[in-house]
């Protein structure tokens, strides 16, 4: 098992660096990556600070400052103490550069668009909160996308997912017993996607939800034949109604909602063709 320290720099939040940190680690295997963020460094009292502890635990330093004098400090101080230091998107935008003929330069109203991302990303985590489970399906017309499937399917933290992403998504259970609104068939803006599962897979599932709550793990509820009649039921619902299918069964919550994200800029792009 290999070790290294990771130093993370960023003077906005730090997410897309923290996404780059993540994919390029999981590039390689038996490796323990101990991170260490650093997000907001705007003075160069801040980035002394964090000098102190990135040479008290040396490793990789990865950043993204767009001011100029902080970027030649930091450079400056890894060069001193010998530590490896990469802008992690200067690759990209100096391709952007050639083909574009301009120069880099850090817009004025950036702060702006990204508070503008940021409430929308906060409603988007409201709308989905509010309507988990089936609940506020008089207000799925103002949903982006839909998720419908049978207990158990991922289908609510999938939800928080996209929300987190910046997507108004409601989801819905799919109970042979209990017929979803007529209203779900009758939707003009959201797209809707079906999510399912193997049996075995859904059984497992859900004995071990049954077992979290202290609840007898042998029921209907994870019975085989019920449960393969619950997700013929939903494929049959996906299959008239023309909804994409996601399979969960080997999938994890971020690829699921790759997938979903996909299909929804392709459902997004269809739109405005029609229109």
């Amino acid at each position: 098992m290999s070790r290294i320290h990771l130093h993370l720099l960023s003077d906005s939040t730090g997410e897309t660096l923290e996404n780059i940190a993540k994919a390029a680690i999981g590039l390689f295997e038996n490796v323990e990556a101990i991170r260490h963020f650093w997000p907001m460094v705007r003075s160069e009292v801040h980035l002394d600070r964090i000098m102190q502890e990135i040479a008290a635990n040396p490793g990789l330093v990865l950043f993204t400052l767009t001011n100029h004098m902080l970027r030649r400090r930091l450079e400056t101080r890894c060069r001193a103490l010998g530590l490896p230091h990469v802008a992690a998107l200067d690759s990209v935008a100096d391709a952007l550069s050639n083909i574009l003929g301009q120069e880099t330069r850090t817009r004025p109203g950036r702060k702006h668009i990204l508070d503008e991302a940021y409430f929308a990303r906060i409603e988007a985590i409201q709308f989905t909160i509010a309507h988990d489970d089936g609940v506020g399906h008089e207000n799925w017309e103002e949903a982006d996308i839909v998720l419908a499937g049978v207990s158990r399917a991922s289908k609510t933290p999938t939800s928080i997912y996209l929300a987190n992403r910046g997507y108004k998504t409601a989801n819905i259970p799919l109970v042979p017993e209990s017929p979803p609104p007529k209203s779900l068939y009758s939707l003009k803006h959201p797209m809707i996607v079906g999510l399912t599962v193997s049996p075995d897979r859904l059984i497992q599932i859900r004995r071990n939800r049954l077992l979290s709550l202290n609840q007898a793990p042998e029921t209907a509820y994870v019975d085989n034949e019920k449960v393969q009649e619950e997700l013929a039921f939903a494929r049959r619902m996906f299959a008239d109604n023309g909804w994409p299918v996601i399979d969960m069964t080997r999938r994890s919550i971020e690829e699921a909602a790759a997938a979903i994200i996909n299909l929804f800029n392709d459902h997004v792009l269809d739109e405005g063709a029609a229109s």
